[in-house]
């Protein structure tokens, strides 16, 4: 397994990352594909909440959050 691989809710704030693969239910990965999360996009890690729950990130020119328990997947 490559080392370079972690799940979004351990990137840190201020971070690049790629989506490599998911591993959500069908309805969760539904959703997030409609909002351009697939495998291969960009995303920038914009920032953290304090307790790390929700994190917000940019993809395809605009800003999304993300539930953290969701980004681990």
């Amino acid at each position: 397994m490559n080392s370079n691989i972690t799940t979004l809710d351990k990137i840190r704030a201020g971070k690049n990352c790629s989506i490599v693969s998911t591993s959500l239910s069908s309805e969760i990965k539904a959703r997030f594909a409609e909002m351009g999360m697939v495998d291969g996009t960009s995303i920038f890690v914009k920032k953290k909440a304090p307790l790390g729950d929700p994190i917000e990130i940019k993809l395809r020119d605009y800003t999304l959050c993300v539930r953290a328990s969701e980004a681990g997947h």
